[in-house]
């Protein structure tokens, strides 16, 4: 009798767990594709870089694009506020002092994204004909539009360091679930570190982005959480090998 009590709160237990996997699934999978778009799709579509004029123009070329941007960025990093009490749910029965170092860096993360973001609405305020701007010498406006391009990048560089620094205690805690393929912890774990080489190679070297370390830098990191999102969200978690036995036994 006491046996079956056992396994009928172990498999509970399980039940629960998976449904809360499939939560933080959901709320993963927004993260990425909202991040994709705001940060990979939109960028390469929109041609920020260069002279200020062709910059503007370009921006103005792409408005609605430019403002699924800001849209998708918004979107992303308030559901990225959810996403890390889901795993901590998830995975706090691990290690819960990990868990709770996993929550914090992810965040802190959050307004700093956040008010990065506010630079691009005050990039369409400028561009919206709006009284002050309209008063603005196109050079100066350009001006402008150009430093909150700057504060927008260099707000995401520092956020970029907390985006790295959650991986390291959420992999550490995913290795040592049981129930999520160590494999996934170990990129999440090595993705920390590529962040982190991502974000200081940028402050230390001018030519950093165009060398070849840039470019496979944050890969870990993009494989972990993409494999982590879909195994939350598709396979949910692995049924402990002794809640398996005692299922087969009875």
């Amino acid at each position: 009798m006491k046996n079956s009590a056992i396994y009928a709160s172990e498999v509970n237990s399980a039940s629960n767990r998976k449904q809360t996997a499939r939560i933080a699934g959901v709320l993963y999978l927004i993260v990425v594709i909202t991040g994709i778009v705001s940060l990979a799709y939109v960028p390469s579509h929109i041609d920020m870089q260069g002279d200020a004029s062709t910059a503007v123009n370009n921006i103005i070329a792409s408005e609605l694009l430019f403002r699924i941007g800001i849209v998708t960025g918004l979107v992303c990093y308030t559901v990225f506020l959810l996403l890390p009490l889901a795993l901590y749910r998830l995975l706090s029965s691990v290690n819960t002092n990990v868990a709770v170092l996993m929550v914090m860096f992810a965040v802190i993360s959050v307004p700093i994204s956040l008010l990065s973001v506010g630079n691009k609405l005050d990039i369409v305020s400028l561009l919206s004909g709006s009284d002050y701007s309209r008063a603005m010498a196109p050079a100066l406006m350009h001006d402008q539009v150009m430093l909150a391009l700057d504060r927008y990048r260099n707000g995401l560089l520092v956020a970029s360091i907390f985006w790295g620094l959650w991986l390291l205690p959420f992999g550490y805690l995913v290795f040592k679930s049981g129930f999520l393929p160590r494999i996934l912890g170990i990129l999440l774990m090595v993705g920390c570190f590529g962040y982190l080489i991502d974000v200081f190679g940028s402050v230390i070297f001018s030519g950093y982005s165009k060398s070849a370390i840039a470019d496979f830098a944050t890969l870990p990191a993009s494989l972990g959480e993409i494999g982590t999102c879909l195994w939350l969200l598709i396979i949910g978690t692995r049924e402990p090998k002794q809640t398996r036995a005692q299922a087969e036994r009875a």
